[in-house]
């Protein structure tokens, strides 16, 4: 962290394809490219940084184009940094095709109708191979609305695939496939309630990621709701450390966003 005003605060990330200086805006290139702009047109407007998604990635073009291509970033042609989300946002998007259990999420392929097992380690794995800068730990995005009794059953799985995930980050040596660092960022859920957002900010803080995000937003819940439960959240986490509002990405909630912390 470099400076601060009120909450909102100004830092630098150092990863393996270059410093990002935030807070930073990372534009969605869900499947390997950004819709509508080259890589060029990127560059040249100073995108330090993109994000793909594990599942979406996983399914088309496939862990196998993936590997050929020596991970992301060669498959791509991006010389800067990634971070990849793990598929847990597409519990809720897709949840007519899959199903939760302890072990993991069973997702029905929205391209073909072919049944894949994501579990903590499996996902770890993938985004290993696929070689982003950033990773993110695999989580429960719950629904809104969502009851107490669920958010709360959701929120300690998350809990227990983070201590899986972090195995998995320890035992690869906290390396891509390709042999570059890569950073494991934690996920706080919690849905509506500030009890449970407290809670389970505090017990992933404790497990020391190297970053942290605010999860379970921008579904659907009152803009209201998701300021209260990113406030509740933000006080709870190293005032040091990244933190990664997910799902959010207008004009409005960028300027709401960075004014929180």
């Amino acid at each position: 962290m470099v400076a601060t005003d009120g909450d909102a605060r100004a830092g630098v990330l150092h990863t393996p394809h270059g410093v990002v200086e935030t807070p930073v805006f990372m534009p969605v290139g869900t499947q390997g490219a950004v819709k509508t702009l080259s890589q060029q047109n990127l560059r040249d407007l100073g995108v330090g940084i993109i994000l793909g998604n594990t599942y979406h990635l996983y399914l088309r073009p496939g862990m196998e184009v993936m590997g050929a291509a020596g991970g992301l970033h060669q498959f791509m042609s991006w010389d800067r940094a990634i971070l990849t989300d793990s598929g847990g946002y597409q519990v809720h998007s897709l949840a007519s095709l899959n199903e939760v259990t302890e072990e993991g999420v069973l997702f029905q392929s929205h391209v073909d109708g072919s049944r894949h097992l994501f579990t903590p380690r499996r996902v770890v794995e993938i985004q290993q191979a696929i070689g982003a800068d950033v990773i993110m730990m695999f989580d429960e995005c719950t629904d809104y609305p969502c009851t107490h009794e669920y958010a709360r059953e959701s929120g300690e799985r998350t809990l227990r695939w983070a201590a899986q995930c972090l195995a998995a980050w320890d035992q690869n040596g906290r390396l891509s496939l390709a042999g570059h660092r890569q950073a494991l960022f934690g996920i706080v859920q919690g849905s509506t309630y500030e009890d449970l957002r407290v809670r389970f900010a505090d017990e992933t803080v404790a497990k020391d990621f190297p970053g942290y995000a605010v999860g379970g937003t921008a579904v659907g819940e009152p803009k209201e709701k998701t300021w209260e439960a990113v406030e509740t959240v933000v006080s709870r986490l190293p005032a040091t450390s990244p933190h990664y509002l997910m799902g959010c990405g207008s004009p409005e909630d960028l300027v709401d966003g960075v004014m929180r912390g």
